[in-house]
């Protein structure tokens, strides 16, 4: 599996699909993992790699390690997942999330967007989702220009939450989605399966930061035939 530069390690990328599985119920507590080999080999990783990935989730308290036994399942929530506000999924579940980023800019803010943060200008990130391969959704992501002058393509991951902590010490606290339908927007790709101008699944996203500003606002367009879009309440 190659990893291109600045995208979430690998490990890590299985350690979130482990946990968005486990928040799912597609594991449950108590749960015996298949066999450490017959998982790599699934996964289509190194063994070394899922071990480090296990380790992981071992140390958020989510995997407990019996020697001679196995690895079992530990249910718990986790608050130090990157992907803990990610909401979609393939229609038979789970989905290892992936980004192609189409363009970075920074931009005046679109007249037509919910106010957020003091810049008047924003950094537009626009994405290609897929989860497990599988082309599920394209993304357009306002960042407030305050937080930093500029962003390199090459430095965002699959997980912009990552990029946001690592790089610039934002974190995303709580977040507003609004769903409804709105038509595809001229700039889609190839790749995404509805056409422009084709009515879909519309989200959009107005996120705050750690000290209760709006840092963020995000639309993605869906598309229903490969995921949905999914809530679970606990």
């Amino acid at each position: 599996m190659n990893q291109p530069a600045g995208s979430l390690p690998i490990y890590l990328q299985i350690t979130e699909l482990l946990i968005r599985d486990i928040a799912a119920g597609r594991l449950i507590d108590g749960e015996k993992l298949p066999p450490e080999r017959e998982m790599a080999e699934r996964l289509g990783i190194a063994i070394g790699t899922l071990r480090k990935a296990l380790s992981e989730l071992q140390s958020r308290g989510m995997l407990e390690r019996v020697q001679g036994s196995g690895n079992y399942v530990r249910a718990i929530s986790d608050p130090k997942s990157v992907y803990a506000m990610f909401r979609l999924e393939l229609l038979e579940g789970g989905g290892l999330p992936t980004a192609e980023v189409l363009s970075v800019e920074r931009l005046s803010k679109p007249r037509d967007l919910p106010e957020f943060g003091t810049s008047p200008e924003g950094h537009r990130i626009r994405r290609l989702r897929r989860l497990s391969g599988k082309v599920a959704a394209i993304e357009e992501i306002w960042l407030d220009g305050g937080y930093v002058d500029r962003i390199a393509l090459e430095d965002l991951s699959e997980s912009l939450y990552f990029y946001y902590r690592t790089r610039i010490g934002l974190w995303i606290a709580r977040a507003e989605d609004r769903i409804g339908l709105n038509v595809v927007p001229d700039w889609v790709p190839d790749d995404f399966g509805p056409e422009q101008g084709a009515p879909v699944v519309h989200i959009l996203r107005i996120s705050e930061a750690q000290d209760g500003r709006r840092a963020e606002v995000s639309r993605t367009w869906l598309d229903h035939g490969v995921a949905r879009y999914v809530s679970r309440l606990k």
